[in-house]
């Protein structure tokens, strides 16, 4: 993947949404390309949060193991999807667990070298932390949304 493809690929990413160019080169060049196959696990709910991962290519499913009913998918991710992006913002343990459904690649961001990067550019420090407030304030009024729904319909 040549330099332009990867900020056009982060560029894409609700977390990095927004952010200037300059921002955006800033990260890509702590960003890493990673091939994984059928079945690897990538992280596992418990796990320390270390990386955010950009699928570029195959399929993620993003499951918990359920006891005494086994393993439940919450989601499979295709191209373009962001996932452990949590792992950045804060030191709190996975939540789920992230497997390989289909062949993939992947771009990651370690979490060392991300906050590396905020400690060195401050300005870059506060795009992040505007972007951040807006993609939190989105999923906010998503699930209010859902919640609502759940609530109207008798499911909740």
């Amino acid at each position: 993947m040549d330099a332009s493809d990867r900020l056009a690929q982060l560029g894409k990413i609700p977390l990095f949404a927004g952010l200037t160019p300059a921002a955006l080169e800033l990260i890509s060049r702590v960003a890493t390309e990673e091939t994984h196959a059928l079945g690897t696990r990538l992280f596992q709910h418990g796990d320390l949060g270390d990386k955010l991962y950009v699928l570029l290519e195959g399929r993620i499913r993003i499951s918990r193991d359920v006891p005494g009913m086994g393993e439940e998918a919450l989601a499979v991710l295709g191209p373009g999807a962001v996932f452990g992006e949590m792992a950045l913002l804060d030191d709190a343990p996975r939540s789920a667990d992230a497997r390989v459904h289909e062949r993939c690649r992947v771009l990651s961001i370690p979490k060392d070298a991300f906050e590396d990067l905020l400690f060195l550019h401050k300005d870059l420090a506060y795009e992040v932390l505007w972007s951040v407030v807006r993609m939190l304030t989105q999923r906010l009024r998503e699930t209010n949304d859902k919640l609502t729904f759940l609530s109207v319909t008798g499911k909740f």
